[in-house]
């Protein structure tokens, strides 16, 4: 079967042939390839055509595709049950592996995907503060829920209206927007509206491509926070164990009142949790009023996944900085040969993550990464895909480098980025 052939297939059965929508390729104009298996830095379709992977599976792989340990620990484990719908001890040591590197974090709660870990981290800073309204920042996504569905109002101190069909306005009018990386526009909407008990952002952005947050505008965002008496989320869903060891706190030392996990946590497996302050997280139930479950959520084989992915990272000494050696290897690379090119390009590099703009100016907030020329970002795409290289689908969307990756990976890499920017 090609992959043409498995597409269309696929589209009969499932809603344009997919199960999150960037897999269709929409954004860049082109078919998706179908997948067959992967392992290590690699990625096979169904024709059985090998593509270098700078997805790895939007973040959780660090250690690539297939990783040996994580997948005997995972086979070990589902061979005494998938999930029991009750708790296991497994559960409770992946929470004492993340909560004794944040020390700052007193209890965490594991659910299945990042969405249900922002949503119930918004429903949990209500539960806490008493107040409905929540500012979030224009380019930030923190998952699919009602709340964080928005689109910029009428101005920067009006609430947003929903940017999807089937989101009541009388739940999109609780979210206030802002725009990164500028604490006035913050101030703007604090000064009008008294309803706000939480702010929410992705301190290092990953979904309008990679724009990280200034460092004195998250601390000013944090002594704001203090100040009024706000419940600050900061949402690491994607940059938690891959910005750094310790995610943004490795790199900001700005403390969350609550923090979402993901991606890497279940080492490729349906993992995320949001954890906080133990007088937060005490407002949960059973101990508290804030309702959240889940009977999938720490089941034992995610858990498992869970605990070698991270059990590795602490083993492994010059992870992070090899890791980081190799994205800038390769954004410099990048940004050497669109020069050559005559091509304007934006780069951007934190520990394992990485981001490109076609871009004349630096990328600082949502409305900057718009200015992006889409268009030469989709044909560049195509090429790169032709060449035996994936990149993620949308301008708007952060590569990862993985562990099972080389120098010659990336070199390879950038042989090929040459020879489809010249037909740029």
């Amino acid at each position: 079967m090609t992959n043409h052939e498995a597409f269309l297939e696929a589209k009969k059965y499932i809603p344009g042939g997919v199960d999150s929508p960037v897999r269709a390729f929409g954004s860049v104009g082109s078919e998706p390839f179908m997948v067959e298996r992967a392992k290590g830095a690699f990625i096979y379709d169904v024709e059985g055509k090998k593509y270098l992977d700078f997805v790895q599976s939007w973040g959780p792989l660090i250690f690539g595709h297939a990783d040996k340990d994580i997948q005997n620990a995972v086979i070990k484990t589902a061979k005494n049950g998938l999930s029991f719908g009750a708790s296991s001890p497994l559960e409770t040591k992946l929470a004492k592996i993340v909560l004794e590197q944040f020390d700052y974090l007193d209890k965490i709660r594991f659910v299945s995907s990042g969405t249900e870990a922002t949503m119930s981290a918004i429903r949990l800073a209500r539960g806490f503060s008493g107040k409905d309204g929540i500012i979030k920042f224009e380019g930030c996504y923190h998952g699919h829920s009602d709340s964080l569905l928005v689109k910029a109002g009428s101005g920067a101190t009006t609430f947003g209206n929903s940017s999807s069909a089937g989101v009541p306005q009388d739940v999109a009018k609780n979210t206030y927007l802002a725009i990164y990386n500028d604490i006035e526009s913050v101030k703007n909407i604090l000064k009008e509206n008294h309803n706000i008990g939480t702010i929410i952002i992705e301190p290092v952005a990953g979904n309008m491509g990679l724009v990280p947050a200034d460092k004195q505008f998250l601390k000013e965002l944090r002594k704001i926070c203090d100040e009024k008496n706000i419940v600050l989320i900061l949402d690491e869903v994607m940059s938690g164990y891959r910005a750094s060891k310790l995610g943004s706190y490795g790199i900001y030392g700005v403390k969350g009142d609550i923090v979402t996990f993901g991606k890497v946590i279940g080492g490729g497996m349906n993992v995320a949790a949001f954890a906080g302050k133990e007088e937060i997280m005490n407002h949960i139930s059973p101990l508290g009023a804030v309702y959240q479950a889940g009977t999938l959520s720490g089941n034992p084989v995610a858990m498992a996944a869970g605990i070698a992915s991270l059990t590795k990272i602490n083993e492994s000494e010059n992870l992070y900085s090899e890791l980081e050696s190799l994205a800038t290897l390769f954004m410099t690379g990048l940004k050497e040969i669109a020069d050559e090119c005559g091509v304007h390009l934006q780069i951007c590099v934190r520990g394992s993550m990485f981001g490109y703009f076609f871009n004349e100016f630096e990328v600082k907030n949502y409305d900057d990464a718009l200015k992006s020329d889409t268009k030469k970002f989709a044909k560049f795409h195509t090429g790169m895909i032709n060449e035996g290289i994936f990149l993620a689908p949308s301008q708007f969307e952060t590569g990862f480098i993985c562990a099972a990756m080389s120098r010659k990976d990336i070199e390879f890499a950038l042989k090929k980025a040459r020879k489809v920017m010249k037909t740029l």
